[in-house]
């Protein structure tokens, strides 16, 4: 947990005093040099165009070379080189300063100052030492001995973790993507065939001579193509950044940011907001990106809002906001909005305090499982500066306690922007580490097992006309059969008719497909982890009302040797009802059929039964009993023959083809 503190000396000089003059020296150059020093930050640096403290620390080590007991010297020279980043001069000052005088400060303050600083640098041992000396101290302030209590934990979590570490071995993505310029927060999709970045460039057409762009990689025999950018339309003159990328590849949200409020422009061309940091959508109709829109809802604000993250099902967006209110240190938060039916972003819902701390949260990550969220902090106990994190979601909506990913993921430098494949097993991050192509660069490793979420597979193919196979832009609905609750809602592409999704394993699923003018299509599947399965692909062929052939409820299920529907059949047949609420004209017989195994005689009484169980549920939710009618075919009306499933190879195989015989089916009749 990296804490800046940075209190200016004249407070505690001026509180601390042991001489006349007011300082802990009569040296009068020395104290001029002290002075000096302290006006420095008021000018400013030309080579930073920052205060300037350099000159501020090169007169303090003059007024400490008057007299090297000048212990105040020694603090302000601490202070300054802690604010441009130079902790282990500032470290070396702080304790030159105890080693002069030990009681400078009645609160023990610079004990404090001295182990944060001794964490962030990785020197746990005595920065809890050091801690440890500050919260006896009687007059401690009681906010920062809590804190250090915080600093105390996590420096022993850090000793524990860099005696048990995680297996981790980073391999450079390669040349298709790294380059001498820094590449950074990637988005994939759920095939892990496409990985979009962020790079940033040089452009002269810019103010700063430099600016952020999309660039798009495909995997190709397990190597990585060639980045290309993105259309013009999306990247700009402007900064693109943080993207979020659909699970198919075909929706993105990034972040676009101004200055100045009344100058849209800054946005990028064409594109407007809110102020300072807004969130962007676009979509692609077969290859062609639409232009960005501010997301739509009431997500955006006047505040700071980055680094998205897009659930698999597209109806959950988590975020950073940042809040900085004057006087106070900036904090950033996660937040989740969601997706209304009327196609607007909800008002943004904090997550709950054992998420979010008192310091900042960001680069959130909500994998395709929906209930893994990675997350880096600097609240949480950790090794220092920024960790990352794992919460996953309880089923009665809670999140669970975070927990640390562990050394050497984790160090004392600042780590974020972690991307977990679907399948759990591989992530992505930034680093400019050595042996890079050039600055950041993003690498993967193989993911602790104790860290990875459900493996999620994904479910791909094409919604096209039967007869004529052309692509329908088809609404498809994916259903998890033991709860009955919606898992995907969503839309073919409106050109391809491809779809693609993601679904976590070891689940059964109803699938759904509804398109005006054609009957809707079902079917079920079992997404089991089977060795080697990647995917499931299932073209989806849409039947016109206009034909003659019978339509399969697949998703309609009876106990062996039962005409009582089960539960889970409720799902399918309320589809039905609502096909025949939508075609008020269209009359239908339901039909029932078995396999060729038991009694003849019996196979058609129950393929009867069965049909009209169906009848009488869709008569009963409110369907006029004229439009329809039931029939049992019995075993006369198979699909695979005996003598076809003799010819089987296996036991499992012959069991499928008896259960494709055993369906339950419509047609249209007029």
């Amino acid at each position: 947990m990296r804490i800046l503190f940075i209190f200016f000396s004249l407070v505690l000089i001026s509180s601390c005093s042991t001489a006349q003059t007011g300082y802990s020296t009569t040296n009068k150059k020395a104290i001029k040099l002290f002075e000096d020093g302290q006006q420095a930050p008021n000018k400013i640096d030309p080579a930073t165009n920052r205060p300037d403290y350099r000159t501020g620390i090169e007169l303090m080590d003059k007024a400490i070379e008057k007299d090297p007991k000048f212990w105040e010297a020694h603090m302000l020279a601490g202070e300054f080189s802690e604010i441009i980043g130079d902790y282990a001069t500032a470290i070396g000052h702080y304790e030159a300063a105890l080693l002069i005088n030990p009681n400078h400060s009645p609160t023990g303050s610079t004990y404090f100052y001295l182990a944060n600083l001794q964490q962030a640098m990785g020197d746990y041992d005595n920065a809890i030492k050091n801690i440890d000396i500050y919260v006896r101290n009687r007059n401690a302030n009681p906010d920062l001995v809590r804190q250090g209590y915080s600093i105390q934990e996590s420096c022993k979590f850090a000793l524990e973790s860099i005696r048990n570490p995680q297996k981790f071995n980073p391999i450079n993505i390669g040349p298709g993507i790294n380059t001498k310029d820094p590449e950074y927060f990637p988005t994939i999709t759920v095939d892990g065939k496409m990985l979009l970045f962020t790079r940033r460039i040089d452009d002269d057409r810019t103010l700063y001579k430099q600016q952020e762009d999309f660039y798009v990689s495909l995997l190709e025999k397990n190597i990585w193509g060639k980045a290309v950018p993105m259309p013009i339309n999306i990247n700009t003159t402007m900064n693109e950044g943080a993207p979020t990328i659909s699970a198919d590849g075909r929706s993105l949200i990034f972040v676009a940011c101004s200055d100045d409020v009344t100058n849209n422009q800054e946005y990028g061309e064409g594109r407007t907001g809110k102020g300072s940091c807004d969130m962007f959508y676009t979509h692609k109709n077969g290859s062609r990106w639409l232009d960005p829109v501010n997301l739509p809802g009431s997500v955006n604000t006047g505040l700071w809002e980055s680094q998205p993250s897009l659930s698999a099902d597209g109806k959950t967006l988590y975020f950073i906001r940042r809040v900085s209110k004057k006087g106070e240190p900036v904090d950033s938060d996660i937040f989740v909005t969601r997706l209304l039916d009327n196609g607007q972003w909800s008002t943004a819902e904090r997550l709950p305090r054992n998420i979010n701390t008192y310091m900042e949260e960001e680069s959130v990550l909500i994998h395709p499982d929906g209930k893994t969220l990675y997350f880096a902090s600097r609240g949480h106990v950790g090794m220092g500066g920024s960790d990352i994190y794992m919460s996953k979601l309880n089923a009665d909506g809670t999140w669970s306690n975070p927990e640390n990913l562990g050394y050497p993921i984790n160090t004392k430098y600042d780590e974020n922007s972690l991307l977990v494949a679907a399948d759990g097993e591989i992530a992505f991050f930034a680093s400019d580490r050595e042996g890079g192509y050039g600055d950041l660069d993003i690498y993967y490793f193989e993911m602790p097992e104790e860290f990875r979420p459900t493996k999620t597979l994904y479910f791909d193919g094409i919604v096209f006309d039967a007869t004529d196979k052309k692509p329908i832009p088809g609404k498809f609905q994916l259903i998890d059969l033991k709860t009955g609750k919606e898992v995907i809602f969503s839309e073919a592409d409106k050109i391809t008719g491809e779809f693609l999704v993601s679904l976590p394993l070891n689940q059964e699923y109803a699938l759904n497909v509804t398109y005006p003018g054609y009957n809707f299509f079902s079917k079920n599947f079992n997404m089991t982890a089977k060795d080697g399965l990647e995917s499931i692909h299932m073209d989806v062929p849409m039947i016109p009302i206009t034909s003659e052939g019978p339509t399969l409820l697949a998703n309609v299920f009876f106990d062996l040797g039962k005409s009582t529907l089960r539960p889970e059949s409720n799902i399918e047949l309320n589809k039905l009802y609502e096909f025949l609420v939508k075609n008020p004209t269209l009359k239908i017989e339901i039909g029932g059929h078995t396999d060729t195994r038991g009694d003849d005689k019996a196979n058609l009484t129950l393929s009867n039964d069965r049909a009209k169980a169906v009848y009488d549920y869709v008569v009963a939710k409110g369907i006029d009993p004229k439009r329809m009618t039931y029939k049992g075919y019995g075993e006369t009306k198979t699909i695979v023959s005996d003598a076809e499933i003799a010819k089987l190879a296996s036991e499992e195989a012959k069991e499928a083809a008896h259960q494709s015989n055993r369906r339950t089916e419509y047609k249209i009749i007029k």
